[in-house]
């Protein structure tokens, strides 16, 4: 069966601009768009008259951590069941907020890999999953967290030199991981660490890099002190998560280089504005201390036309996957465009993780992910907040 979806504006995720009075049909087999065009929109089997609205891509969220609960911010001692049960309810939370694909960027028992099994295997829809597994980490570094109900086991792996590296990058190859997750530099949520603390060497991070590269597999590096960032652009990373005290130097080196930032603005946002009193002073300390620079630097990294992808790092305390929307917003308030946001959101984040040739714009031939909103996004990105927003996944209305 064949739907033709109609009378609506569209943001496709390609052009700058909204295109009025557009139509699309979906093949229900597929969930594909096998024919888009404007005004005039001809017969169909089942017709779906969307009143005016607006649609839009739906939001490809490139940093979040599916194992990690927002509210209880229990971060040791996870058990396989409990991790499992948290991300799948965030799947679910990411999805009604509009998110329809996600890159995990770090799972305790590679869960993250195991559920994207089950995906392509058809017993599990929803919000579609690139898995990272566990992360790379040194020995007290930024996943050196003591997991399973007996402490069996760690969020990372613990690699202290370029053939452990190796090893772990196999392994998660092995696994079925689709991207590596190196933490670069220490970071607010770890007790033992920095945020400038630099916690790999540029051979380490290479190693990574070159296994990853030849096995068709991405590399994020966690990066928020700047030598660490330095590092991971030498090396060669996709993206830089973060990116907090990015020097000018790497502004222009990660510009040249093509490299994607994603800044993760409210992952900074919600630990000193919520966390006082709840969280470990350590992680409220940390945040609060460089709040005021990394948004200074965010506005330069804007200015310089750095290519944006969108992740938000949902999971981290008390950024919850429904405020995924809300990133659309804070990133206009460090300099960046609507349309550079939501761009970002969009074809991007879907190049950044290697599904651009199905996923992230509205085009013939691509999967029918996208959201039904009754603002102009493009004028007004807080239109993306809207809770009771339609969002269809491969061309079914899910919420």
């Amino acid at each position: 069966m064949q739907t033709l979806y109609k009378n609506f504006d569209l943001f496709d995720g390609l052009k700058p601009e909204i295109q009025k009075d557009a139509w699309f049909i979906v093949d229900s087999e597929s969930g594909e768009i096998v024919k888009l065009g404007f005004k005039d929109a001809p017969d169909c089997e089942k017709v779906v008259d969307l009143k005016g609205k607006y649609v839009m891509p739906g939001l490809i969220n490139s940093h979040v951590h599916l194992m990690m609960n927002p509210i209880t911010n229990k971060l040791e001692y996870l058990s396989e069941a409990e991790v499992t049960f948290t991300a799948l309810n965030n799947l679910k939370e990411a999805l009604k907020a509009g998110v329809t694909y996600v890159r995990d960027c770090g799972c305790a028992f590679d869960v993250d890999i195991k559920l994207r099994r089950l995906q392509e295997e058809g017993q599990l829809g929803g919000t579609e999953i690139v898995p990272s597994g566990r992360p790379m980490c040194i020995t007290g570094g930024h996943a050196d967290f003591t997991e399973g109900i007996d402490g069996e086991t760690t969020w990372g792996h613990l690699v202290d030199s370029s053939d452990e590296m190796r090893h772990a990058v196999r392994r998660q190859f092995k696994l079925g991981a689709k991207n590596i997750k190196v933490m670069a530099t220490g970071g607010v949520m770890s007790a033992t660490d920095q945020i400038d603390d630099t916690e790999f060497s540029v051979d380490e991070l290479k190693t990574a890099v070159a296994e990853a590269h030849t096995k068709h597999m991405t590399v994020a590096a966690h990066a928020e002190g700047t030598q660490g960032i330095h590092n991971a652009i030498i090396a060669g990373v996709d993206s830089v998560e973060h990116g907090c005290l990015i020097s000018d130097d790497d502004i222009d080196l990660i510009k040249e280089k093509g490299i994607y930032l994603t800044p993760t603005v409210i992952a900074s946002y919600t630990i000193p504005t919520y966390g006082e009193g709840k969280l470990p002073s350590y992680m409220v300390d940390k945040a609060r201390g460089f709040l005021d620079k990394f948004y200074a630097r965010m506005k330069v990294v804007n200015k310089a036309g750095v290519k944006l992808a969108f992740g938000t790092d949902a999971g981290t305390p008390f950024n919850r996957f429904a405020d995924t929307p809300k990133e659309l917003e804070l990133l206009t308030k460090v300099g960046a465009s609507n349309v550079e946001v939501l761009l970002a959101a969009t074809k991007n984040s879907a190049h950044l993780l290697r599904i651009d040739d199905k996923y992230g714009s509205i085009q013939e031939g691509k999967i029918a992910d996208f959201l039904v909103l009754d603002h102009d996004p493009l004028a007004d990105v807080k239109a993306v907040q809207q809770v009771d927003k339609g969002v269809y996944k491969k061309g079914v209305k899910v919420y």
